[in-house]
Formats: C-alpha cells, structure tokens, sequence
C-alpha cells in the first residue's frame, strides 16, 4: 500500500509503497512451490524437502529476493494509481527494508507528465509564399523523366570510369583486423557520388569486372566514428559489374510515345502547371508547419528531458525497422554515413523536442476547449487503423486502448481548430 507521496522537483515524485507481512509470506511460499522440485537437500528426494528445511539450510533469504520481485510490479502500480500520477519513464525503485516481520518497504522515484498551459493559440497570424517556377526547374524535371526512361547497359569491355554503376564486394581492415560495418557484398555504388570516404571510389576507377584489388585510404580527422577518425585502412575489393546509363533522345517522338502529349512544349507546358500546383502545396504545407511551431512556442511548463529521451529512441527504433526491411543493419548505416549512435540521437534530438512540446500543446489545447471524441469518432479512428493495417477491427482493438484513440482523436481535432482560427496572410 501507499506509504506517501512526496514531490522532491518539478516531475518527479517519490513514493513509499510497504507491503505487508503477511503479502510477503504469500510471495515467499509461492516462490517455494515454484522452485522446490529444483533445490537439492541432502537426505530428501527433490522436491520433498520442507520449505524450513530448505531456509535452514541455504538461509532464511533464500526466497526472498524471488518474492520480493514478484511483489514489486503490482505493489508499484497499485500505488501510482493510488497517488493519482501519469509517468512519462519506468520508475526508479529501490528496496528500503525487508523482513518476515514488517513486511517489504520500496521507496519509488517517478518522473511524472508535465503539467503545461498555452495561451493565445487562435488566431495566430502566418503568411503564405508561393515560390515562383523556374524554367530550370521544369529542365530538372525533364531530366528526370529522361532518366525514368533511361536504360541500363553491362558492360565488359572496358574498365570502369566515373559515372558508371558498379557492384562490388567489400571488407575493410584497419591494422589488419575488420572493422565493425566495413563489410558488404554485391553493394551498388555510382563511381563519383561521393557516397564513400574521398580517395574510395577514385581507385576503383580504372579496373575491370573480375578483378580483385586493395584500396588504401584515411578517413577524415573528423570522421564520427572515433576508433576510425583519422586512421589509414585498407579495404578489400572484388569487382562484380559495370554498367552505364543511356539517356533517351528528348524530342517529340519521344513525348507522343511516353505521355498523352505531342510535342515538347506541350509537356513542358504541363510540368509547368504541375510544378506550380505543387508549389501552391507545398505553401500550404509551409503555412501549417508555421502555425504549430508558433503553437510549440506558445507552451508554457517545465518537461522532464526523458521525454525527449524517449521519443528520441522511438524515432530510431523506427528507423532500425525500416532499415531492416532493406535487410541493412542499423550498425552498417550508421557506418556508412559516417555516424554514431551518439551523432543520430543528436541528430534526432531538435525533431523529438518539437513533437513532444506539440502533442503536450495540443493535449492542452483539447482539454481548454472541452473536446472530447463521441463514440463515433473513436470507432471511425479505429476502422481507419485497421484499413491501414490490413487487419479486423476487433484485432485493433486487442492491442490498443478505447482511451489513446479517444486522445489521439481529440489531438487531431485540437490542431484542426488551431489551423481554422489562423489568420493567413
């Protein structure tokens, strides 16, 4: 049960939970039953020996820690739910007094969600600028539907040059050893990009498919990895492929064979107007993005870091799975961009503190105005899920909670009576 509750800083509670003496001798007999059968004890068969026999002979707290582990979790919750708080982390527990006579007392630390307040978030003033199109613009999407439409060529003929597509196998050694995420087989590289350390792709150039050869560079002073930064390797190379793009010819035969038009400047006329329709898009979408930041700077209230901490992890847990449906490991992205764990969570770090200021903002937001989701609309949100899933709704429904719908739903409208108050210039 709850001891008290006591706010020590701003967040963070701590909390002295006792367990009884009795709850204790629960958790200890039940740890006995579960574990008897595989303590031995000389002149007993296994599992017949007493549990007094057993404590006698390996300790009286031979049980306990199992019990007291047992009893943390529910104790723990029980007594949140009774101090009426919302934790942001897993609380910080730690075992202040065990005995058969007064029971299991915890003292619990938890970093709690930040009480916040937000004023004047209607009718926040933005302007919206459309960027005018440019005629290099319309060239550069030209140059792109030549290249959708482009062709690729192996060649064998020939040592590979700048601009062409190899694939290659490589591993790289640093003093002799491999080094973490120098390894790769049949990996595409665009001699030229610049995709690897400088000095990498020039020495490719200038060999033919089948040949096996060593590269000698340096990674740069400032390379993120530490144990590389600055340090001379040598990479093993085995040379798959080599193949080139060929670009077809921009003329009107090629306009009435690869779109509904029939010459140039008809399809330059209408990547024109698409390029301006997009730009009007993506106004709006820069109108939107002004009107919740200056909802995030509207924010009043002192947040716990480990909010941002966690949203923080959660971005690249994101990105860990995706980069694993391309069957590439975080380790050898990071790797090959020149990161560590530490740079990406900087990295991720500015994105995290906006969503986690933005989702308290409008949390507040919808709680000021009184919006709360009928029944209706959390069921809607719940049938969107699924489609998105491609799963039933009642599955939806095992994993998530009618109660997060509701905020999340309330959230979304939140934001929508901020964007329709706005005053857009």
């Amino acid at each position: 049960m709850l001891k008290s509750k006591n706010l020590v800083e701003t967040n963070k509670y701590e909390l002295e939970i006792e367990v009884s003496a009795e709850a204790f001798e629960e958790a200890i007999q039940s740890v006995y039953l579960k574990n008897k059968s595989k303590i031995t004890v000389a002149g007993f068969r296994p599992g017949k020996a007493p549990r007094k026999i057993i404590e006698k002979e390996y300790g009286e707290g031979v049980f306990y820690e199992d019990a007291v582990n047992s009893l943390y979790g529910p104790a723990v919750e029980e007594a949140v739910k009774e101090a009426e708080l919302t934790l942001v982390a897993a609380p910080d527990a730690e075992v202040t007094d065990v005995s058969k006579e007064n029971g299991v007392k915890f003292k619990v630390t938890c970093i709690t969600k930040p009480v916040v307040d937000i004023k004047d978030y209607k009718g926040i003033k933005v302007t919206k600028t459309v960027n005018a199109v440019t005629d290099e613009q319309v060239e550069h999407e030209i140059g792109h539907r030549l290249e959708k439409a482009s062709r690729t060529v192996s060649i064998d003929d020939r040592a590979c040059q700048n601009g062409d597509l190899v694939v290659i196998d490589f591993e790289g050694f640093k003093d002799g050893v491999p080094f973490d995420g120098g390894k790769a087989e049949k990996f595409s590289l665009k001699l030229g990009s610049g995709q690897f350390i400088p000095g990498f792709e020039d020495q490719v150039v200038g060999h033919s498919i089948g040949d096996e050869f060593d590269i000698n560079v340096t990674f740069p002073e400032d390379y993120q990895e530490k144990s590389l930064a600055g340090a001379p390797v040598v990479f093993k190379i085995k040379l798959h492929e080599i193949s080139v793009t060929e670009l077809p010819e921009l003329d009107d035969d090629f306009v009435k064979d690869t779109t509904d038009f029939n010459t140039v400047d008809e399809l330059r006329a209408d990547i024109r107007k698409n390029l301006e329709e997009a730009a009007s898009k993506q106004a709006d979408s820069q109108v939107e993005t002004d009107i919740l930041e200056a909802v995030i700077s509207k924010l009043e209230g002192e947040i716990p870091e480990v909010m941002y901490e966690n949203k923080v992890n959660e971005m690249i847990d994101d990105l860990s799975h995706r980069l694993s449906h391309q069957g590439i490991k975080l380790e050898t992205y990071l790797s090959f961009t020149g990161m560590t764990m530490e740079s990406l969570r900087t990295t991720y770090l500015e994105q995290a503190t906006k969503q986690v200021k933005l989702r308290l903002a409008l949390e507040k937001i919808a709680e000021l105005e009184n919006i709360v989701p009928s029944d209706e609309d959390i069921e809607k949100e719940f049938e969107t899920i699924a489609q998105q899933y491609q799963m039933s709704v009642e599955n939806v429904k095992q994993y998530l909670r009618a109660e997060d719908i509701s905020l999340d739903t309330a959230v979304g409208k939140a934001a929508e009576l901020v964007k329709e108050s706005a005053v857009i210039e």
